[in-house]
């Protein structure tokens, strides 16, 4: 009995050495490609958080330059998140702050430059919007309505429909073009929350461009 079992067991040891030889490195590859996989994720998870907390350090120091005003020391704490954390929300909302400051200081041409590098650098539609907005409203000021509205056609962020409709009609109410002016406001009188004040403001530029603002029109939108 002995006999046959270690004749059995040492069969099934032979078919495990064949199957291991043919297939053992295909095995090994995959278990290291799959653990490699998981400790990549679980690194840059870690990296991730780690990343935002020290971005939002700098956000802060940020914030307070330019609170104070301080352009110098705002450039320079925004230098310093684009070369370390130049992917993290933080770093998007410094570069509006900066974009602000810079504009503030009559400084549009950087302003500009600054709002653009978020606009093609944000990994959220949302700061991507937000920055062509604004960078919208910096070029309509310099008299480059085509540029302008080339910004806005990559403004989709849905919760900014009304907004940038509304940034649409005023270049196009600048450039003369009325009945797409109109259109425009009254696309974006249609999407601007009926609770948010700021669709008065909209409805009194389509009034002034001979429209009327379609009754019951009002979308609950983010504000």
């Amino acid at each position: 009995m002995a006999t046959q079992l270690d004749l059995e067991e040492q069969e099934q040891l032979d078919q495990l050495k064949a199957f291991w030889k043919k297939y053992g490195n295909l095995i090994t590859w995959v278990l290291v490609a799959v653990l490699g996989a998981y400790a990549a994720y679980a690194y840059w998870e870690k990296r991730g958080l780690e990343q935002s907390a020290k971005a939002g350090l700098l956000y802060d120091e940020l914030d307070r330059a330019a609170q104070a005003g301080d352009l110098e020391k705002t450039l320079r704490v925004f230098g310093d998140m684009k070369e370390r954390f130049p992917g993290t929300g933080f770093t998007q909302q410094a570069g509006l702050l900066t974009a602000k400051v810079q504009a503030e200081k009559a400084q549009a041409d950087a302003a500009v430059a600054t709002l653009g590098w978020v606009a093609e650098n944000a990994g959220e539609a949302e700061y991507k919007t937000v920055a062509r907005l604004r960078l919208a409203g910096l070029l309509l000021e310099q008299k480059k309505p085509d540029e302008a509205l080339k910004q806005l056609a990559g403004a989709d962020a849905p919760a900014f429909a009304a907004l940038v409709a509304d940034r649409r009609g005023d270049v196009l109410a600048a450039q003369g073009k009325t009945d797409e002016a109109r259109a425009a406001y009254q696309e974006a009188f249609k999407a601007m929350d009926s609770r948010i004040e700021y669709r008065r403001m909209i409805e009194a530029k389509l009034i002034t461009l001979g429209g009327t603002p379609e009754a019951d029109a009002g979308k609950k939108a983010t504000s």
